[in-house]
């Protein structure tokens, strides 16, 4: 009874560890996309074709000038590439406007991303030359940084107006 009972116990632990396996292998990418000092990170994953950002809809994302900006990628590419998939995209730091173009390149280097792991390389090669032949900066990062102000001026270059009497 008590070797029936242990080798119970010892199939249950398996049984828990192939839980975890199959929870691990879930198909995802993560990405991060970067403008200025605003950074988003897209969780991408198989699923149904839902867009999220910080927890809300990609329809409601502020400001609502620049919500197309956040959705280039989709309207780009066309809603069926998006189909397979759920995107949940985290961002912090930067302005508004840094902050959508972050997501926006979080969200294309994704799905880039997702369809070279996941799907075939001649799609994701497809993707990505629409993508840059629209804008680089969907995939690639801007390396541009606010220069430093230095002393005897107002700002980074400008200097104090000289006066001679």
């Amino acid at each position: 009874s008590s070797g029936i009972n242990a080798a119970y116990g010892e199939f249950q632990t398996f049984q828990h560890y192939f839980k975890q396996i199959n929870l691990r292998m879930v198909k995802s990418v993560q990405v991060f996309g970067r403008k200025k000092t605003a950074t988003a990170v897209a969780y991408t994953k198989e699923g149904n074709g839902m867009i999220k950002v910080n927890g809300v809809p990609v329809d409601l994302v502020q400001p609502p000038t620049l919500r197309y900006k956040v959705l280039e990628p989709v309207l780009l590419l066309g809603k069926k590439r998006f189909e397979g998939v759920d995107i949940r995209v985290r961002c912090r730091g930067g302005g508004s406007t840094a902050r959508i173009y972050a997501i926006r390149q979080a969200i294309s280097k994704s799905l880039v991303a997702y369809y070279q792991k996941f799907v075939d390389e001649t799609s994701k090669k497809e993707i990505k030359d629409i993508l840059l032949s629209y804008d680089k900066t969907m995939l690639v990062a801007d390396p541009r940084r606010c220069e430093p102000k230095k002393f005897g001026g107002p700002g980074a270059r400008a200097r104090y107006q000289k006066s001679y009497r």
